[in-house]
C-alpha cells in the first residue's frame, strides 16, 4: 500500500508544531502532523511559567529578540480568536540593592533597544503599591505592563484543534525513526506505524530536535540541544491575590532567582530552577531542587505562602549553547525545515514563530494561495467555574449534564468532559482531559474526580474499557482489571 503524500509534515505537537500548523492551515496544501505522544501539549509547552514576556531579556539582534516581542504583540488577539485565557498583567524585576541597580539600567537600555513598549524603572514606594508583599529589600523594579500571563495548555490545544478542522490531520503516538530523500525532491518519513511521504518537513520536536536534525544534516553542521529542568511549586487557589504580577529577581552573582506569578486559573507558580541534565525525558523533582525555590522566591516576595502548595513539577527546555532560536532549512537538506532550540520565550514568541516558519515553508512550495474558506475560530468548551448562575441554569436547560459537577475543586461538569472527548482530537486519558477542562488540577489533584472521568472517558470511546484507561498514554494505565472478573452486572 503506497504511503500518505503531504505536502508538509510537521514533526512535534508542541506549541510550536501546532501554532506553525494552523498557520499553514490557512493555505491550499495538505499538511499533517505526527506527535510521539498520545496528545498534543505533552512536552514542554505543558510545563512552563505560563508566560507572555515583554521581551526585554533576549540579547538584542538576536532572533529571539524580535520573535517574543512580535510573538507578545500578537498573543492578546490570538488568544481572543481561539478562546484561550490571556490576562495583560505586567511583569516586575526587582532589585534588592542599590549596587545592583545598573542591572536594571541595562535592562532597560536592552528592552528599549528590542522594541518594547512602556517600559520603565519605577522606586520602592510605586513598586509596593504595585506589589504589597515585596521584599523588605527591594528597592526598586523594571516595571514592563505590556507583559502577560496564558494558559499554555489551552493554548496549544486551541491551536491544534484550530488546524484539524482546517484540514491538517494529526497522527498521535506515532514516533518518527528517520527521513530517507526522495530521487526527485522530498522526503520519506519513516515512523514506527509506517511511511509518509512530503514535500517539506518541519521539525518542532522540542528537545529531540537536535536528533531529528542530525539525521539530514552533514556532518560539520551537528545541533546539540541539553535539557534544562525548571523545577515549580503550584500554589492553591486559596493563595490568590498574594502576587498579583510576574515578579522576577534581578540576576545577580549570585544567579538569577525565581519568579512568582499567578495564572489564568487562580493559581500561583513559584519557580523554575535551570539544571542542565542529560535525560531528555528527566522530569522528576528532587529535594534540593524544590529547596532551591523556597529558598530563592524569598529573595524577592516575603511570606510566599507555601503552605497551599498542592503539586511540584519540573519541565524541560531545549536549550542550546548558542542561546537563540534555530529557524530556517538544514544546510544540505532541501525541503527540511528546523524549529529547533525553542526555549524560554518560546511560549511567547509563538505567534510569530508560526508566522516564520510557514513563510519559509510557503516559499519551498511556491508560494501556494490562500484558504478561501479558512475559519479562524473554533467552539471553546463553556467555562463553568467563571459562569454566572444564570447563564449555568440555561445551559443545564439545554444540556443537564452540564449540572452534573464531576471535578469539585475546579468546578467541572460532566458536560465538559463529555465535549472534551467529543471535540476534534478529542480526549482520550485522564491527562488529555485535564488539559482541555482543567479537571484534576483542583486542591485534590483529582483524587476524587479521577474515577468518575475514567467511567466517561470508557462510555464516550470507542472500544475503550475503564480499566485500559490510561493517565496519559500506553503504560501509564491506571487499572489492572477487574477483581471480579465474574462479577454478574448489578452485584
Amino acid at each position: 500500500m503506497p504511503e500518505p503524500n503531504y505536502d508538509v509534515v510537521v514533526v512535534g505537537a508542541g506549541v510550536s508544531g501546532c501554532v506553525i500548523a494552523r498557520e499553514l492551515s490557512r493555505l491550499q496544501v495538505s499538511a499533517c502532523v505526527v506527535e510521539r505522544e498520545e496528545d498534543v501539549c505533552c512536552g514542554t509547552s505543558k510545563a512552563n511559567s505560563a508566560i507572555v514576556h515583554a521581551g526585554f531579556d533576549a540579547q538584542t539582534g538576536s532572533l529571539m529578540a524580535r520573535l517574543n516581542v512580535e510573538g507578545a504583540r500578537l498573543m492578546p488577539a490570538l488568544c481572543e480568536e481561539l478562546g484561550a485565557d490571556f490576562q495583560r498583567i505586567g511583569s516586575l524585576v526587582v532589585c534588592t540593592s542599590d549596587e545592583a541597580r545598573p542591572g536594571l539600567t541595562e535592562l532597560l537600555g536592552r528592552g528599549v533597544a528590542n522594541g518594547v513598549d512602556d517600559l520603565r524603572i519605577i522606586e520602592r514606594d510605586e513598586l509596593l503599591a504595585l506589589e504589597p508583599n515585596v521584599s523588605d529589600e527591594a528597592v526598586a523594579a523594571l516595571w514592563a505592563p505590556s507583559a502577560g500571563i496564558v494558559n499554555p495548555l489551552q493554548l496549544t490545544v486551541a491551536l491544534a484543534e484550530s488546524a484539524s478542522i482546517n484540514g491538517v490531520d494529526f497522527r498521535l503516538n506515532e514516533k518518527v525513526l528517520g527521513f530517507d530523500r526522495r530521487p526527485g525532491g522530498g522526503w520519506i518519513v519513516r515512523t514506527d506505524k509506517g511511511r509518509l511521504g512530503a514535500r517539506v518537513v518541519v521539525n518542532a520536536a522540542g528537545v529531540y530536535a537536535d536528533e531529528l536534525h542530525n539525521l539530514v544534516a552533514a556532518e560539520g553542521d551537528r545541533m546539540r540541544i541539553t535539557p534544562r529542568r525548571g523545577q515549580y511549586y503550584v500554589l492553591d487557589t486559596a493563595a490568590a491575590g498574594y502576587v498579583r504580577h510576574t515578579v522576577f529577581a534581578l540576576p545577580t552573582k549570585l544567579g538569577k532567582g525565581v519568579l512568582v506569578t499567578p495564572t489564568t486559573a487562580g493559581n500561583i507558580l513559584v519557580g523554575p530552577t535551570a539544571e542542565d541534565i542529560e535525560d531528555k525525558e528527566g522530569t522528576d523533582t528532587t529535594s534540593e531542587g524544590i529547596a532551591e525555590v523556597r529558598e530563592k522566591s524569598a529573595i524577592t516576595m516575603k511570606g510566599v505562602p507555601l503552605q497551599h502548595s498542592i503539586r511540584n513539577f519540573s519541565g524541560l527546555r531545549a536549550h542550546q549553547p548558542g542561546h537563540d532560536f534555530v529557524i530556517g532549512e538544514v544546510a544540505g537538506a532541501p525541503g527540511f525545515v528546523d524549529c529547533a532550540a525553542i526555549e524560554s520565550p518560546g511560549l511567547s514568541s509563538a505567534p510569530a514563530i508560526g508566522r516564520m516558519v510557514a513563510d519559509i515553508v510557503a516559499g519551498l512550495l511556491v508560494y501556494p494561495s490562500a484558504k478561501p474558506y479558512w475559519q479562524p475560530r473554533r467552539k471553546r468548551i463553556p467555562d463553568i467555574e467563571h459562569m454566572d448562575l444564570d447563564e449555568w441554569a440555561r445551559l443545564v436547560a439545554e444540556r443537564p449534564d452540564y449540572g452534573r459537577v464531576v471535578c469539585r475543586c475546579r468546578r467541572v461538569t460532566e458536560g465538559q468532559i463529555v465535549d472534551a472527548i467529543r471535540a476534534p482530537l478529542g480526549a482520550r486519558s485522564l491527562d488529555a482531559v485535564k488539559r482541555r477542562t482543567e479537571a484534576g488540577m483542583g486542591r485534590c489533584q483529582s483524587g476524587f474526580c479521577s474515577p468518575k472521568v475514567m467511567e466517561i472517558l470508557a462510555r464516550e470511546v470507542a472500544d475503550l474499557e475503564e480499566a485500559s484507561v490510561t493517565k496519559m498514554g500506553p503504560g501509564s494505565e491506571l487499572c489492572f482489571g477487574s477483581t471480579r472478573p465474574d462479577a454478574k452486572e448489578g452485584e
